[in-house]
């Protein structure tokens, strides 16, 4: 609000006077002509207090509009100045957040650098502290949780030959000929890939160490709808051609996966894990016992050329897309009981050298086990097959078991080898059942005598049709 000049104040005074006289004359002279004695004196003092209460009635109203204008502006300038201090307040407090923002970047840019910088220490010791730091970056900043990840999948993908095992006892009554200082050799003794023994041993404990680190970050926790704050969200792992030690992501929650062409030593742990994009499993190896029971994989999951060495349990997991098996080779059990297919299912050419074991699955697409190698036993009872099922040039070494299993398309068993029983009974064959040039035990199979019931509109003998 514009404040007023002197030159308005004198000017308002001005015409406050100029009212009152003109107040007092018309009261004075007017009003009382033809008045004489006491009411000429009365009426003209009348007069004079009426023009004089005038006046200053006016200068009190002109009074109280300064008084009023005068504290609204004073009101208005605390507002303001308050306006100014909160604006200032907020300013100041902003600057505050963005140089202490500032400074935790530079804090974490620093712990960063120095991490990437340990993991290339010669001590593990220094390298176990280089991990531990990288997990207290991803933990303290989410957004370079993924980038720790790409950093601890790269030191792992790094060549690492674990030490041989050379424990146990020796032979009872030998003893090691005794050295005299001269023999004695005055370094450790090398390891296959250049370092010490015990150089190797530490470096499996620091990869031992950046292992756990992944899997303790990757499980969401008991309720998976709420997971723990220390769960790393969408995390992609690149683990191509590591060597990994009993590796566990049993649990865990990953969104995309590459293990092409990895070394598993020891046992491999993925029981529960959820895959929500695809997972790589091309040529990897799996020396000891591999657990996918339960788990869950989303888009794509491929297993082609991989091996297992031992026990391979797949029990009761999903695959929601495509599952590849082409080519893997099995050397103990393959479990795949309760496991569910909701794409294309592909075994083909695998090798099993155990039993495989397929009882109660389910396969909501095709089934392809062309060319498939059996050994000890191989059983489908209670199998659900909603698709075209494949076994044509397939080799059974030991009984293949069929019994009350369901198909829905066409089952092809062309040019297929038994070698130990084939039972198919209680099996309902939805489709069409080939199995054109099939053997079993060095004698043409007979579908009817091992318990194949066709379609009622499907001809006694498969005659006539031939194997794709």
């Amino acid at each position: 609000m514009p404040q007023l000049s002197p030159k308005a104040m004198w000017l308002t005074a001005a015409v406050i006077a100029v009212l009152t006289v003109a107040a007092v004359v018309v009261l004075w002279w007017p009003a009382t002509a033809g008045l004489t004695g006491d009411k000429l004196v009365s009426n003209r003092l009348d007069a004079l207090k009426i023009g004089l209460s005038i006046g200053l009635g006016s200068g009190g109203v002109v009074a109280l509009y300064l008084s009023w204008r005068r504290q609204d502006s004073t009101e208005r300038t605390l507002v303001h100045q308050q306006e100014v201090h909160t604006t200032t307040m907020a300013h100041q407090n902003l600057v505050a957040r963005n140089t202490e923002h500032d400074a935790a970047q530079r804090r974490l840019n620093e712990l960063y650098l120095k991490a990437v910088e340990q993991l290339g220490s010669p001590k593990a010791a220094v390298r176990h502290g280089g991990l531990y730091a990288l997990e207290q970056v991803a933990q303290d900043d989410p957004k370079r949780q993924q980038t720790v990840v790409n950093v601890i999948c790269a030191y792992l993908r790094g060549p690492y030959t674990p030490p041989p095992d050379t424990a146990g006892p020796r032979p009872l009554g030998v003893r090691r000929p005794l050295l005299t200082s001269t023999d004695r050799p005055r370094t450790p003794a090398s390891a296959p890939n250049g370092g010490t023994r015990e150089d190797q041993l530490q470096e499996r404990e620091v990869r031992l160490t950046a292992q756990r680190i992944l899997h303790q970050n990757l499980q969401p926790g008991p309720d998976p709808d709420h997971p723990r704050p220390e769960f790393w969200r969408a995390i992609d792992l690149d683990l191509t051609g590591a060597t990994l030690i009993d590796f566990s992501l049993a649990h865990c929650r990953i969104a995309n996966a590459s293990f092409r062409k990895t070394t598993f030593i020891g046992g491999a742990w993925f029981a529960g894990a959820e895959f929500g994009g695809g997972a790589w499993f091309t040529g990897a190896k799996f020396g000891g016992y591999a657990e996918f029971a339960e788990a869950k994989f989303g888009s794509y999951a491929e297993f082609g050329g991989a091996e297992f060495g031992g026990y391979a349990d797949f029990a009761e997991a999903k695959f929601d897309s495509y599952a590849v098996f082409d080519e893997a080779k099995f050397g103990g059990k393959a479990e795949f009981g309760g496991a569910e297919f909701g794409g294309r299912a592909g075994f083909g050419g695998a090798k099993f050298g155990g039993v495989a074991w397929f009882g109660d699955a389910k396969f909501g697409g095709v089934a392809g086990f062309a060319g498939a190698k059996f050994g000890d036993g191989f059983g489908f009872t209670g199998a659900k097959f909603g698709d075209e099922a494949r076994f044509d040039d397939a080799k059974f070494g030991g009984d293949a078991w069929f019994d009350d299993a369901r198909f829905g398309g066409v089952t092809w068993f062309g040019g297929a080898e038994f070698g130990g029983e084939a039972v198919f009974g209680g099996a309902v064959f939805g489709g069409y059942a080939v199995f054109d040039d099939a053997v079993c035990d060095g004698r043409v199979f007979d579908p009817a005598e091992h318990g194949v019931i066709l379609p009622a509109d499907e001809p006694d003998s498969t005659e006539g049709q031939g194997s794709p």
